[in-house]
């Protein structure tokens, strides 16, 4: 008993613990979001620009050290000091010499320094600020680009699946039309040369399935990169392109200037404008304060730690920096601020300008897709009704397998052409998604 306990929970871990290989198209986004390297890098800037706002914060808090140092004077400084110091009748210029001080020295202190104020330093504070919001916006822009990579290879690989599936039919069906005829042929109701018609039309469809197949393997291999999915391990789709395309909102809504692209240069902006801030501060002047606690000790022999007398000192002060000229060089600093400030509104203007334009193509290019889907749709219709009905005429005598050959290219040429209308759509929804900062949200 205890054994087939012990085999049940074995086989329902070993269940739970699979991983499961077919997704949704948001089931892909997620694994892309949770697992992209490229995504865990931005979120580790932002993480470093988290610390580099801390670290700059503490430049702005009390800072203490403590310092210690040891002399050993193999020759003792000589000090030489004229003689009528010692002598009052020693002949003028005459001088003396002798080496003072004593052969080991050794100190310790404690400084602590304190910024009272900086102007650079509330600037830069500000800047560190600023630089953790870039970084986060920088993070949305990756996850942006990996989501845009899956749904595209998604869309692929969909769309590459539905047409594998029918060519598949087109040669099961073809298959069974060959069967047939070989009855026809036996009975001598049609020729040897209509089987070979059919057989070429039957070995086009099978050339065409192994294309389709291989366009299907290269789109999930592309759709496992973009996921960041193991290479080795099988995957597939839940959704098909039809479920896709219901889903999908093939409407226009949106705004330019929610582009992530115009985000980040508005961010590079204010970034430039409080360097331009920080060249101005350097007009103004900085103050800050320090205490000193120091102990010295003085010895001939190496006996520092025998109870002997260490001499103290203790000292507090301020420090008052005043900058008053400095040639030109802070004023030059300040205009070359203010011309890469002006730059960068320029580039702003011209991306804006840029991105209105992609918008313009974007809704172009998705009303015209749509708009060959729907002719396309009613084209594939209307070629396979006349396949049909050419394999009927075929059957009673009435068509011969030239014309039932030219139907069926036919109605493979309608499908390949609706399939590339398909991934028209697709491509041109989620350009325009992109355009409109929108792709997370889909």
């Amino acid at each position: 008993m205890n054994k087939i306990v012990y085999l049940l929970l074995l086989v329902s871990s070993a269940t739970y613990g699979q991983v499961s290989s077919s997704y949704s198209l948001l089931e892909a986004q997620d694994y892309a979001l949770n697992n992209h390297l490229s995504v865990k890098n931005a979120n580790l800037d932002v993480t470093k620009a988290e610390h580099l706002k801390k670290e700059y914060l503490a430049i702005g808090l009390p800072q203490a050290s403590i310092n210690g140092t040891f002399n050993n004077f193999i020759n003792l400084p000589v000090q030489v000091l004229d003689a009528k110091f010692f002598n009052p009748a020693a002949a003028d210029g005459e001088t003396i010499s002798f080496r003072a001080g004593t052969k080991y020295n050794s100190s310790a202190n404690l400084q602590v320094n304190q910024l009272i104020f900086n102007g650079s330093y509330f600037v830069g504070l500000e800047a560190s600020k600023l630089l953790v919001k870039l970084q986060e916006t920088l993070v949305s822009k990756s996850k942006e680009d990996v989501v845009f990579d899956v749904t595209q290879a998604y869309h692929l690989a969909a769309v590459a699946k539905e047409s594998q599936l029918f060519v598949d039919s087109m040669v099961i069906i073809t298959e069974k039309l060959v069967e047939k005829q070989k009855n026809y042929l036996e009975l001598g109701m049609i020729t040897q040369e209509d089987i070979d018609q059919i057989n070429y039309s039957l070995l086009s469809a099978k050339n065409a399935q192994a294309s389709a197949t291989i366009q299907l393997n290269n789109a999930l291999t592309l759709l496992k990169m973009a996921m960041f999915y193991p290479l080795d391990q099988p995957i597939d789709l839940k959704e098909s392109a039809t479920d896709l395309l219901a889903k999908a909102s093939l409407k226009n809504s949106g705004n330019i200037a929610a582009n992530t692209n115009l985000i980040l240069l508005q961010q590079q902006i204010e970034i430039d404008a409080l360097n331009l801030k920080n060249k101005k501060s350097a007009y103004l002047p900085s103050f800050g304060g320090y205490f000193q606690q120091s102990y010295n000790a003085f010895r001939n022999e190496f006996d520092f730690f025998s109870d002997k007398p260490w001499f103290s000192q203790t000292v507090w002060g301020l420090q008052l920096s005043i900058p008053v000229f400095s040639s030109g060089q802070r004023k030059a600093q300040v205009d070359q601020a203010k011309i890469v400030v002006l730059q960068d509104e320029n580039n702003y203007k011209i991306a804006e300008n840029a991105l209105k334009m992609q918008e313009i193509q974007a809704i172009n290019n998705l009303l015209g897709a749509q708009q060959k889907m729907q002719l396309q749709q009613e084209n594939i219709l209307l070629a396979g009704k006349i396949y049909d009905n050419s394999i009927l005429k075929q059957q009673i005598g009435k068509e011969n397998s030239i014309n039932v050959t030219q139907k069926y290219n036919q109605l493979m040429i309608a499908q390949s052409q609706y399939v590339a209308s398909l991934v028209d759509v697709f491509q041109s929804k989620i350009t325009l998604d992109k355009l409109y900062n929108q792709i997370l949200n889909k």
